[in-house]
């Protein structure tokens, strides 16, 4: 073989080596991106659901009464009601000593009685000089003096009587009494201890009716109305459900959010105490909307999330707003129709990870029982 003809063999050669590595590594670079988890998608589907308006706040006593002494300077002698116990209107609560009142309704009875003898002889006297008149054995002067005294007396036993009126009023005040049905929800009041006039020894909620004051932005308080539906849940995850009593008039300036007032109707088993925080939502009529699995729905950073897979496998992480809830769907809104989201698994993917989609398996059927 010539010299030119071993040249251009050996260019040939390198040329052939040289290529060799690109085509190897060609088909790793087009290699597609590893799946992070295999999973099942599904789509929105068109149902009828009562739409929700979420909201927070706390459970307060609808109206509560402060029960507290009316007579001063005396001592708690008996208590007869407790925290949490359920008391009807007058029913006695606390008892005062009342052996000081008991002595000074006898001391203005005595009053009473001296008063009452003093206008008897001054109407008397009264009455001889008024019958002596034209006889001219009294002057004009005396028979006045007769008749003033009269009515000196017949005013001081007026006020003898108002004074045994007083005595007895202070001793009808030594019980103390509730001003309305209820439940006792704090009590001040010691066996033993001297009361001052208006001390407050009892609070009670009145009726034993809580109500829910929700928070809501002033976008959302035009929607309520009184007499709507509400249901909220206590902390331990029961329900209770409440009827809207009125909306509150103004907006707080800080905040921009309003209160709705809503009455509870507790069970008897009920767990809704004054003072919880709560959450619930106010029920609207049912209105079309598309439904997707529990399971599909996330909680992320204080935002409704779904996972939205595209057409080259990328999932999307997408805002959506939840308009109601129950066991098993849920009523979203900010999706077409058409979306495909993951159904189960979201939990475990980030915006931006590539799945590998697989058709949902049917349910397996019931082993059949072994034959003996």
């Amino acid at each position: 073989m010539s010299a030119p003809t071993l040249f251009v063999a050996g260019l040939l050669a390198l040329a052939a080596s040289l290529a060799a590595p690109a085509r190897a590594q060609a088909p790793a670079a087009s290699a597609p991106a590893k799946a992070a988890l295999t999973v099942t998608v599904t789509s929105p589907t068109m149902a009828r659901v009562p739409v929700l308006l979420q909201a927070n706040g706390n459970i307060a006593a609808w109206q509560e009464a402060l029960v507290g002494a009316e007579a001063a300077g005396l001592r708690l002698a008996t208590v007869t009601a407790d925290v949490g116990q359920r008391v009807r209107r007058g029913q006695v609560l606390a008892t005062l000593a009342d052996e000081t009142v008991r002595a000074d309704l006898a001391q203005a009875q005595a009053a009473l009685a001296e008063a009452e003898a003093t206008l008897a002889e001054a109407a008397a006297n009264a009455e001889r000089a008024a019958s002596l008149q034209d006889s001219g054995a009294l002057s004009a002067s005396q028979i006045q003096q007769y008749a003033t005294a009269a009515l000196t007396a017949k005013a001081r036993l007026a006020a003898q009587r108002a004074a045994v009126q007083s005595q007895q009023l202070r001793l009808k005040q030594t019980q103390v009494l509730a001003p309305d049905d209820g439940i006792v929800s704090a009590r001040s009041a010691t066996v033993g201890a001297v009361v001052g006039s208006g001390q407050e020894l009892f609070r009670l909620i009145r009726g034993g009716r809580l109500e829910w004051r929700a928070e809501l932005p002033s976008a959302d308080l035009a929607r309520v109305r009184p007499g709507q539906a509400a249901t909220l849940t206590t902390p331990a995850g029961r329900t209770v459900a409440g009827t809207v009593r009125q909306v509150a008039p103004t907006v707080d300036a800080a905040t921009r959010n309003g209160l709705v007032y809503v009455d509870l109707k507790p069970g008897p088993d009920s767990d809704a105490r004054a003072g919880m925080f709560a959450r619930g939502s106010f029920v609207f009529d049912a209105a079309p909307a598309l439904t997707l699995p529990a399971s599909a729905v996330l909680l992320r950073d204080g935002f409704s999330v779904v996972m939205r897979v595209g057409s080259d496998n990328r999932v999307q992480q997408t805002k959506v707003q939840v308009l109601s809830r129950d066991a098993d769907r849920v009523a979203v809104q900010g999706l077409p129709a058409d979306a495909r989201v993951v159904a189960r698994g979201a939990a475990f993917l980030s915006d931006g990870d590539t799945v590998r989609v697989v058709a949902d398996a049917p349910p397996a059927a019931p082993a059949r029982a072994a034959s003996r």
